[in-house]
This record gives structure tokens, C-alpha cells and sequence, in this order.
């Protein structure tokens, strides 16, 4: 297995990790996780459905990455999902007096600040996997990366 592969599937691996034991945390605890959500200013009307939504949705992201044919896919949700999360940790410290944490499991006990690194971690993760898939199968030329 080459660089480029054994990268990408390290990168996948992680975020099946984290999605499968986020989502499973989520679910465990649905109730309390709705309840925390219910207390976020700017969604607490759509609580129910994102309870229910965002652990199935981190669970086909995570299940995308079990397929060659999807991992850019499961990449490019990855990324979209974390940088969604980040976006909304950053606007409820901003803007929001209260600040409960809907997380999952060990995620849920660091802090903010930690918190928006360990996401922006995984983003460049995604942003890297994706950069791999898209110079192994000539997307970006060898001109342009020399």
C-alpha cells in the first residue's frame, strides 16, 4: 500500500472513529442530548430532529468511508460537518450567554478552546485526504504541485 493510499486510510479510519463514538454516545444519551440542544440559542425549535439526525448522519459519513468508490465523498462531508460544528461552537461563544455542550462522550469534557482546535484538526485531516485523492487521480497536475 502506497503513500498516498495508507495516508487516506488513516485519515478515514480517524474519522470513523470519531463519528461512530460521537453518534453512538448521542443516541446512548438522545434524551440529554436533546435536552442540550434544546438550550442552544438559533436551533432550539429543531432540537428533536437534530438529535435524531446529526448521530445518523455521522454514521453514513463514517459508513461512506468504508467504500473506495466514496471516501472523497465521506471527505468532503467529513470537512463540511466539522467546519459546520466549528462555525457553531464559534458563534455560540460569540453570541450566547449560555453554553451547553451537545458532544459526545470524552469530546464533550474539553473545553471551547480546545474544542475548536480538536475540529480544525480534523478539517485539515480532510482537507489533506481530500488533496491526496485529488493528486493521485490527476485532478491537480504534477505542473502545478512543482
Amino acid at each position: 500500500m502506497g503513500f498516498y493510499r495508507r495516508t487516506i486510510r488513516i485519515i478515514g479510519l480517524l474519522y470513523i472513529v470519531l463519528f461512530v463514538y460521537t453518534a453512538t454516545s448521542k443516541l446512548i444519551h438522545l434524551g440529554q442530548f436533546q435536552l442540550q440542544l434544546e438550550r442552544f440559542p438559533f436551533i432550539s425549535s429543531y432540537a428533536t430532529w437534530i438529535a435524531i439526525g446529526v448521530p445518523l448522519v455521522e454514521l453514513v459519513v463514517a459508513g461512506l468511508f468504508l467504500f473506495d468508490k466514496y471516501i472523497l465523498t465521506a471527505l468532503y462531508a467529513s470537512m463540511s460537518l466539522m467546519t459546520l460544528f466549528t462555525t457553531y461552537i464559534i458563534m455560540v461563544l460569540s453570541f450566547s450567554d449560555s453554553i451547553p455542550c451537545s458532544c459526545g462522550g470524552v469530546v464533550s469534557s474539553m473545553g471551547w478552546k480546545t474544542h475548536i482546535i480538536f475540529n480544525s484538526t480534523f478539517i485539515i485531516l480532510a482537507l489533506i485526504g481530500i488533496f491526496l485523492i485529488s493528486k493521485k487521480y490527476g485532478y491537480i497536475s504534477e505542473q502545478q504541485t512543482t
